[in-house]
């Protein structure tokens, strides 16, 4: 029963920290999040440097996760580059250590004078209660979120004197005592680490638990040190599963953490057994206490740093080779090598280029498009999260196209070329807000899978109606665009007014249905969602075509030819509009069900006129059988 105690304690301890830990850990990414973020853009140059600032702002915030995280966002955003991660990620290695220290501060105590003012009830109680003030009482958000660093302090201190009152009983424990030792052997030592941190998720509260073991007396340089390099690599299972589902750079950034230590870990237990073969330390009986828990984690941190750092670009490469681009992904940089400012200084070669690296984001617009839809019909969250991946790379596109085209206007251009580079920079825009709209449709069909909501088969018929019409208004002006094709551009105006038509009359009958009590309200205001995006992507592509259309005159206006067209009856124009009309009519689902009913009931007719004599001559049979009873 007091084994169970105990655990049970310790175990509430472990919680304590963890959430104590997090609420400190939010509270200082609210206070300097985005400062740090914009410090992390700016200021990784050189492995060095990213060492260094990887150290400084995982010491801050007080989670290597949380920089690794932020560090992820750089590159897949294309900001940072791979080299440039594993600095920081190196960095943020040694800054998770500095937990180890201010877990130190709950074992002073004392019981009388003035050091008493210092112990850890007294520190950690005025903490609490100057953090609840700034919490409760306090309107600026900055003094609330420096409450959450307070609570979340006075939370840490408290498990961890938790955790150490738990196992406070265990030091005259023989059995215990004698367990410690096996951890003495390099092989379970270091399995231990990794499986303790891979189930509490956290290096910081490995070291802590470790820690408060120390307390007993039983934990020494050779039980301890094996520990620690476990733990070091058990904290890079969190962020692999952070990576599950996202795109590669995220997983070779995440590939990097687990590197990290697993070299470290490789190297030193090689390097300091083998040598202890020969030397043997006397150092390695030496018993430890939280203080030297904390000296050990640090220093072993920043040993395995300084090996590895001359390595990153042979880190680099491996990631690289262990998770290798798809034919894609080559595509990708392909049209991003295509940007290089070489090709300045002959402008007609550089809009080559960008027009070769613009058609490269316009099929993976149209893509988008349709693999969003299709998850309407089919939800599956590896779909879902490779939308999302290329909703990026579009936004990555427009970036290197939209500086790179405003690179070009500062140079010598003729007239043609000029307007060759406003038809670009015009429809880039429009092109990356389709690639939007894409990103939204998919969140809808995830909110339709997560929440079940299903269509009608008549809501289903019109949905249907719709969306190829947006397929067929985007596949104009993909293939217009592409081929600088006038004649196409000109069907593509007809259509999106049809497609606004058609949006209108189905919001209509969505009410109606809704009123009918066919459909709840939130599924109306996410199908309302939906029908929009379908509209705004017909309203972009509509840009995209005029422009097209437009580019030629000496003036550009778009609302200006839509408004000639309809006021003179452009005969062209009211022909693509009626072929399409009857093309896409949503109201086609009535006349087909008209059809199957007038076919079932002319079924029903024929089948009755032949089943009628039988059914005629049972009825006589039963009448003579009546009268002969």
């Amino acid at each position: 029963m007091e084994g169970f105690t105990i655990i049970l304690s310790l175990l509430s301890g472990v919680a304590l920290f963890l959430f104590g830990m997090s609420l400190m850990g939010d509270g200082l990414k609210k206070t300097a999040g985005e400062k740090l973020e914009h410090i992390l853009y700016k200021l990784t140059s050189t492995p060095l440097k990213g060492i260094l600032l990887g150290t400084v702002v995982t010491a801050v915030i007080q989670s290597s996760s949380a920089t690794t995280v932020m560090v992820v966002g750089f590159v897949n955003a294309g900001l940072m580059k791979v080299a440039q991660a594993i600095g920081i990620i190196m960095g943020a290695n040694i800054g998770t250590s500095i937990t180890g220290w201010v877990i130190c501060l709950s074992y002073l105590e004392s019981t009388d004078g003035i050091a008493q003012l210092l112990s850890t009830t007294t520190i950690s109680a005025f903490v609490a209660i100057l953090g609840i003030i700034f919490k409760m009482f306090v309107k600026k958000e900055v003094f609330r979120n420096i409450g959450d660093i307070m609570l979340g302090f006075a939370i840490l201190m408290t498990g961890m004197q938790t955790m150490s009152n738990a196992v406070s009983p265990l030091k005259s424990n023989e059995g215990f005592v004698h367990a410690l030792t096996m951890f003495s052997n390099p092989f379970i030592g270091i399995l231990i680490g990794i499986l303790f941190t891979a189930v509490l998720q956290s290096a910081s509260a490995s070291v802590g638990i470790l820690q408060a073991l120390s307390v007993t007396g039983g934990i020494t340089f050779a039980t301890a040190f094996p520990i620690t390099m476990g733990i070091g690599v058990g904290a890079a299972c969190p962020v692999l599963l952070s990576s599950i589902g996202t795109n590669k750079n995220a997983k070779r950034t995440a590939l990097i953490y687990l590197l990290n230590d697993l070299f470290g870990m490789v190297f030193w237990s090689i390097s300091f057994y083998t040598a202890n073969i020969f030397i043997h330390f006397n150092f390695m009986d030496a018993v430890m206490n939280p203080v030297r828990i904390a000296l050990l984690n640090t220093i072993f941190r920043i040993a395995t740093t300084l090996v590895l750092s001359p390595f990153v670009k042979f880190i680099e490469k491996l990631v690289f080779v262990l998770i290798k681009d798809s034919p894609e992904d080559k595509k990708d940089q392909e049209d991003f090598d295509l940007l290089v400012e070489r090709f300045l200084v002959s402008p007609s070669v550089a809009i080559t280029q960008s027009y070769q690296a613009m058609n490269g984001m316009i099929n993976k617009v149209r893509n988008n498009i349709i693999s969003s839809l299709d998850l309407l019909k089919e939800f599956s969250e590896e779909k879902f999260n490779e939308i999302q991946e290329k909703e990026n790379l579009i936004d990555k596109y427009e970036d290197k196209l939209g500086n790179y085209l405003m690179q070009l206007t500062g140079r010598e251009i003729t007239a043609i070329q000029n307007t060759e580079i406003s038809r670009l920079l015009y429809t880039i825009s429009d092109f990356e807000r389709m690639g939007d709209h894409a990103s939204n449709i998919s969140k809808v069909a995830q909110e339709f899978d997560v929440k079940q909501f299903v269509l009608t088969k008549e809501g289903n018929y019109e949905f249907e109606v719709l969306r190829d019409a947006v397929l067929e208004v985007m596949d104009l002006t993909v293939n217009s665009f592409v081929d600088n094709n006038r004649t196409l551009a000109l069907r593509v105006e007809p259509l999106r007014e049809l497609i606004g038509i058609l949006c209108d009359e189905m919001k209509i009958h969505y009410v109606k249905r809704m009123q009918q009590g066919k459909y709840k309200l939130k599924q109306g205001i996410a199908f309302n969602d939906l029908i929009t995006d379908l509209e705004r992507i017909s309203a972009h592509c509509s840009n995209v075509a005029l422009v097209l259309i437009e580019m030629g005159h000496s003036e550009f206006d778009a609302h200006g030819y839509v408004k000639r067209i309809r006021e003179r009856n452009d005969s062209d124009y009211a022909m693509f509009f009626e072929q399409y009309e009857e093309k896409y009519n949503i109201n086609g689902y009535k006349k087909i069900k008209k059809v199957k009913k007038e076919e079932n009931l002319k079924g029903k007719e024929v089948s009755k006129s032949k089943e009628a004599p039988k059914n005629k001559k049972s009825k006589v049979d039963t009448k003579k059988k009546k009268l002969k009873t």
